[in-house]
């Protein structure tokens, strides 16, 4: 059954929940005000006040549930981040666990929330019978640290140093900077421009390079110094000169100045005359649908990694001599683990994208696929005719999903990695509290929403083809997760209030032998810094607050019972929804 259509200016375009209607209740969940916008924005009629458990139901649909919740031990944003690792990785540029200032794991659970609304549909009509589904925060929170938890129970250590350090880096006039390269030639050549000490430039690389990967950088004094010592526009100059990127750290007032309202992701129709495939396992929403994924580094792999979760047949399309990530320690059985938190279970292709013949046969197999799916640098799809026109006008009913930077929406914008756009999009000052200057979180905040974000409108367009029989081309970027992660915050700036968080919100209270969190706004009533951790654990539990203690070691989180190990010994965290 065709969904209504609605008209948007000149254009005709159909919502994948166009003639469904939202009904909520129960308890306040993690991010009750988070769902309901992403429904409403894909077409749902929405009733009532936001609640914890959310149904969605009418036109041929029998109805879904979900039900979000904190979790097993957590109680709010603060425990949550505390007790599955989220503090212990964003605080290692510090040296001590720090609680995101931004409510990070509840903008995960409902992204998550939304997807198995999504997928519970899509299994429906296509003859399975999901009614309901579930979904925790600490399920989320251990999500978005899966790579670190991976490293930390792989059988070898990490390449690069895991200390206290990393930029942004500051010029002599105050210009608070991101520095983005992925290219050693261009590192060292801007510095080499600003007359940076060649053995701190060569020290400087390895830890830089790998801040992805560790959450932390621990470079060369001198490369700061350097960079206080010299101006803005000097500084700007050694970037074009060298083919480096920098971007001045903007604030949350200045986002909210230029916000487009766009929503997370757009999903542009196409005629085609899809009839439906029948599910094939009523516990698998995607089950029978292939995922041709030419993704690199996190958000791509993600977003294909939870559609295989989901069911999917993801095929994973890697260079000749395959995907050279795959190697890098720390490693199980040989195997990244992080590149395993990742791809687990994908099917590989080696394609030489150089080759016409190799796309030509690229081109045959998206032929063939219900998704697909790559992150690739502005306008090299096109470059190589594997647009979405090249490959719609053989696979009309197709739908074609670009994970970007920045989807086109800030012309001129620097390079669209995690940290620049954190810079970019004023995420470093919703990151922190008030007694902290703004920073990018070093932890990949964004890659990993805008992952979630990516399989939930992957999984919009899958609907809205099931529904109408169209193909469709979607587009979401590390931008739309920006803005979704920072919307309550941005709003404020908008109002011309204070956007930040007050001084030493969410930090931790260190005790005798580790470090304890309290909810949100709870006030300690004693000095817990002579006190061991549980002691100080059961007094707070005594007077009725819910204190939990903090992860600080990730290695720790492997004997907790809910961690797996998949075939090559690596940690697996576990799905983060569960479906009947």
């Amino acid at each position: 059954m065709a969904s209504p259509a609605t008209r948007a200016g000149a254009q005709t375009t159909a919502r994948p929940l166009d003639g469904l209607r939202l009904d909520a209740s129960g308890p306040p969940g993690p991010a009750d005000g988070l769902v309901a916008e992403h429904l409403r924005l894909l077409g749902a009629e929405c009733a009532g006040h936001p609640g914890g458990h959310v149904r969605l139901s009418g036109a041929e649909f029998g109805g879904i549930t979900t039900r979000t919740s904190w979790g097993d031990e957590a109680v709010d944003e603060a425990t949550v981040q505390a007790a599955t690792g989220v503090m212990a990785v964003h605080g290692r540029r510090d040296g001590t666990p720090r609680g995101l200032a931004v409510d990070y794991a509840a903008t995960a659970t409902g992204v998550l929330a939304v997807q198995a609304l999504l997928a519970g549909l899509l299994a429906q009509a296509r003859g399975g019978r999901i009614t309901e589904a579930e979904v925790s925060a600490e399920r989320a929170g251990l999500l978005a640290v899966s790579q670190y938890l991976a490293a930390a129970g792989a059988e070898d250590g990490e390449v690069a140093e895991v200390a206290p350090g990393g930029p942004p880096f500051t010029s002599a006039d105050g210009v608070v900077f991101e520095l983005e390269t992925l290219d050693p030639g261009a590192w060292a050549a801007f510095w080499r421009a600003l007359d940076a000490p060649g053995d701190a430039v060569r020290r400087g690389w390895q830890p830089f390079q790998f801040r992805y990967a560790t959450a932390c950088a621990p470079l060369p004094r001198p490369l700061y110094d350097t960079a206080r010592a010299v101006t803005w526009e000097l500084i700007r100059g050694a970037a074009r000169s060298s083919g480096a990127e920098v971007c001045r750290l903007r604030s949350l007032a200045e986002r909210a100045a230029e916000h487009d309202g766009a929503p997370p992701w757009e999903l542009t129709p196409r005629d085609a005359s899809y009839s439906g495939r029948a599910a094939e396992e009523v516990d698998a929403p995607l089950a029978g649908l292939t995922v041709l994924e030419a993704g690199r580094r996190i958000q791509a792999p993600l977003t294909a990694h939870l559609l295989g979760l989901l069911g999917a047949e993801v095929v994973r399309i890697e260079p000749p001599g395959g995907d050279p990530l795959r190697g890098m320690p720390p490693t199980c059985s040989g195997v990244s683990a992080r590149w395993l938190a990742l791809n687990r279970g994908k099917k590989a292709v080696e394609v030489d994208i150089k080759s016409p013949a190799d796309r030509e046969r690229l081109r045959a197999m998206a032929a063939r696929a219900d998704v697909f799916l790559h992150n690739w640098a502005p306008g090299k799809a096109a470059e190589l005719g594997l647009d979405h026109e090249h490959l719609s006008a053989a696979h009309p009913a197709l739908v074609y999903a670009d994970t970007s930077g920045w989807a086109g929406r800030l012309p001129g914008a620097p390079m669209g990695t995690d940290f620049m756009v954190q810079a970019r999009t004023g995420v470093g000052e919703a990151a922190r509290p008030a007694d902290e200057p703004p920073a990018p979180s070093l932890m990949t905040l964004l890659d990993v929403l805008g992952g979630l974000i990516g399989a939930e409108a992957v999984l919009a367009g899958l609907l809205l083809r099931q529904r109408t029989g169209a193909g469709v081309r979607v587009d979401s970027s590390l931008l739309g997760a920006a803005d979704v992660l920072t919307a309550a915050a941005r709003a404020r700036a908008a109002q011309g209030l204070d956007p930040r968080r007050p001084a030493g919100f969410r930090r931790p209270l260190p005790t005798a032998d580790g470090w304890i969190a309290l909810p949100d706004h709870s006030a300690i009533p004693y000095d817990a810094r002579g006190l061991s951790t549980a002691r100080a654990l059961e007094r707070l539990r005594g007077r009725g607050l819910s204190a939990v203690p903090v992860v600080t070691d990730l290695g720790g989180l492997l004997s907790s019972g809910s961690i797996s190990r998949d075939a090559h010994g690596a940690p697996a965290v576990p799905d983060p929804w569960r479906f009947a």
